[in-house]
């Protein structure tokens, strides 16, 4: 007889929870000495949530960091939420099954919980928003270093903005079936026109499509402010089941259906308020998602560490008590005076709020001072006039009772809705095209176009000079108009040197045939050409020279150099007595063999299961009827290769002794001491990637013949329900 308790077992053992949070914003306004550390308290709030609920996983959907580069403080009390949270003895419950190297890239490209020097028992995935962006040199994000790290499951890359392949990272417990796909932030103009364009293209799994469920999490703009900065929901595939929408702060965690789409939409918000504005003023959440087959339900948690944020607008011309203020002379007292209760009553209103949402042993905490914004409209009827104190003078009222002391009060005229005519008939704008036009919405790569237009540009490129400029006013990089500048001049002087001898005279039409053909690099690629650099000779000083890179003699300019480069010996420095050794440059390591699947977690499955059933599953285009099996069969030899699945690395043999005699043999003034074992055989650490078999290209086909081409309409669902 089954009873309940067996019953409810048996659902857990089959359901994934999935604590789901976006916009953390860790390092917000962190130099503030009152609201600096509300960002990582909140994110540590829900990093801890996640952990006392005992949830599967968490899924962030980006913008952790509100600065790609975010400072040591905001690495530290990141890191240190993570390690106090997911590390831990208990395994983790959660399969792989898909190829873990399509999904993770970086040194390490799997996921963490299934790293044999990591205990990690609730795993974080992530993918990057437009605040913490990759950028720089290498172009790594800080999501990388906490990858790196082991702390985070870093997925949804999107290195071709053009040209954008999405790929599910394949999760199964018990009988569910999770294909999590991401997307990072990517400028929503462009993302507009990849989608219009037909280049994105997503993939599912190959057989069983109706049992998986398709979660997907996206960091866009979710509402039309300008024709082509947004992400419409019907430019996402119909076979999604709930799709998470980071980047709008509002909290709108109850997920709303699409009957067009056939999805439901989630948007959970922001964990902390970086603006005053009524969407921000909406009580924070994070959720619980628990999935059961194609079925999952939504557990809405609120958020008790939020400063709390009251928000109120107000019509001077119809409030009754101070309308007719406006005819009298020398009311500018008692209409602060006025103004001042307002704000007293929205200050108590918010410390109240707070109370009623936190537990009895923490009432007796000081409640944090509370942030307040009264949005005032002062015009006046009748040609009066309303005499408003100054709003920085207002707010200072406040000091020690709100956070925001420099902007409590915003005070603004009605805008008239007739439309203005000018002397030839044509109409002014509507004001909301006008707002669009504001300086707070204009961008600063189409300032810098603008200013270019006017000009006569002949050897920089005019559209990644606004990019460079972005990178220096956004991003801090503080380098991006030297490294623009010297890389345009070395391409420059590089197609010079590849012509024939040209006369003065045509030196003008060369530099422009460059120029262009760079702009119409970067508008293909939108990426802008980077220099290639020589390596650093082992006699430079960093220290006294320099960075290697700065200097003008470190850029490969014509193809000779980079041939006579790669053909040069490097002469290393003599050490004591002996002669400098003319030492070749060593061959590139092979690559490391995919590392074996099994994690902690998975170490009594993975011995019970034969090698057969430990392979990846095959994903091709939703349209597609495939029947094949989810396990890939180990045959010798098939018509179309598949990557094989990642097997042990096999113990690296001891290499022969006579290479060692022979680069001993060049130095016989000084001896070498050698401190082997002989009970050990143990590879040398720089000479196991020589050691190791080259991998056959029989082996390894990055051909795209396991995956089908995206289908032209969208297939007919199963009905699911909702709980």
């Amino acid at each position: 007889m089954t009873t309940l308790l067996d019953s409810s077992i048996a659902v857990a053992a089959d359901t994934i929870r999935i604590l789901v949070a976006t916009d953390s914003h860790v390092g917000y306004n962190e130099r503030d000495h009152i609201r600096g550390d509300d960002s990582w308290k909140s994110f540590h709030e829900v990093m801890c949530l996640a952990k006392d609920r005992d949830v599967d996983m968490v899924l962030l959907g980006g913008d952790l960091f509100h600065e790609n580069k975010p400072s040591r403080k905001s690495m530290y009390q990141v890191m240190r939420s993570l390690r106090m949270n997911c590390l831990g003895d208990k395994p983790c419950q959660l399969e792989v099954l898909s190829d873990m190297t399509e999904n993770f890239q970086g040194a390490f490209n799997h996921v963490n919980y299934e790293d044999p020097d990591i205990n990690i028992s609730m795993p974080v995935f992530s993918i990057h928003g437009n605040h913490d962006d990759p950028s720089g040199e290498g172009h790594f994000a800080a999501l990388d270093l906490l990858q790196v790290s082991g702390l985070v499951n870093y997925f949804g890359r999107t290195p071709e903005s053009d040209n954008i392949q999405i790929k599910p990272v394949l999760l199964q417990k018990g009988n569910t079936k999770l294909a999590l796909y991401g997307m990072s932030n990517v400028r929503d103009e462009r993302l507009f026109r990849t989608f219009r364009d037909g280049k994105v293209k997503f993939f599912q799994p190959g057989t069983q499509k109706e049992d998986w469920f398709n979660l997907m999490t996206v960091h866009q703009n979710h509402h039309s402010y300008t024709e082509t900065g947004y992400l419409p929901e019907n430019f996402l595939p119909e076979f999604l089941d709930l799709v998470i929408w980071g980047h709008e702060h509002e909290c709108l965690i109850d997920p709303k259906y699409n009957p067009e789409m056939n999805f439901h939409v989630m948007q959970p918000g922001s964990s902390v308020a970086t603006s005053l504005m009524p969407g921000e003023a909406v009580p924070k959440h994070v959720a619980i998602l628990s999935l059961t087959g194609r079925d999952f339900k939504v557990e809405p948690i609120r958020l008790k560490t939020i400063r709390p944020f009251k928000m109120k607008e107000i019509v001077l011309a119809d409030e009754k008590e101070i309308k007719n203020l406006a005819k009298r002379q020398d009311h500018r007292a008692e209409l602060t005076r006025y103004l001042m209760g307002i704000v007293d009553e929205l200050i108590d209103e918010a410390i109240e709020e707070w109370r009623e949402i936190q537990y009895e042993d923490e009432l007796e905490e000081e409640p944090p001072k509370p942030l307040i914004r009264l949005r005032v409209e002062f015009s006046a009827p009748g040609g009066g006039h309303y005499d408003c104190e100054n709003p920085q003078r207002f707010s200072n009222r406040f000091v020690e009772k709100v956070a925001n002391t420099n902007d409590i009060i915003q005070f603004y005229r009605k805008k008239s809705s007739t439309s203005r005519k000018v002397n030839n008939a044509a109409e002014i704008p509507e004001e909301s095209v006008l707002a669009q036009l504001a300086i707070d919405s204009v961008r600063i790569e189409k300032l810098v176009r603008e200013f270019l237009e006017a000009q006569n540009l002949t050897i920089l490129p005019q559209n990644s000079f606004g990019d460079a400029v972005s990178e220096f006013v956004d991003k801090g990089e503080t380098h991006a108009m030297e490294n623009f500048v010297t890389d345009s001049l070395v391409n420059q002087h590089k197609h010079l040197m590849s012509l024939d001898q040209t006369e003065e005279e045509d030196l003008s039409a060369a530099w422009e045939q460059n120029r262009l053909a760079e702009e119409a690099h970067f508008a293909q690629n939108g990426k802008r050409t980077m220099r290639k650099v020589k390596p650093k000779p082992i006699t430079w000083d960093s220290d006294d020279d320099g960075h290697w890179a700065d200097q003008p003699i470190a850029a490969i300019v014509s193809e000779d150099d980079e041939q006579a480069d790669d053909d040069d010996d490097v002469v290393a420095p003599a050490k004591g007595r002996g002669k400098a050794a003319t030492v070749k440059k060593a061959a590139a390591p092979a690559k490391k063999a995919a590392p074996a699947k099994g994690g902690r977690g998975r170490k009594k499955v993975v011995e019970e299961e034969s090698e057969d059933e430990d392979e990846d599953i095959v994903m091709v285009d939703s349209g597609e009827e495939d029947s094949s099996l989810f396990v890939k069969p180990s045959a010798p030899s098939r018509a179309t290769t598949k990557k094989p699945a990642p097997r042990k690395a096999s113990p690296v043999k001891r290499a022969p002794a006579a290479p060692r005699r022979r680069a001993a043999a060049k130095s016989q003034t000084q001896s070498r001491l050698d401190f082997s074992q002989p009970s050990f055989s143990q590879p040398k650490a720089n000479g196991a990637g020589k050691k190791m078999k080259d991998l056959s290209d029989d082996e390894i086909d990055d051909d795209d013949d396991a995956f089908e081409p995206a289908p032209s309409s969208a297939t007919v669902r199963s009905t699911r329900s909702r709980r």
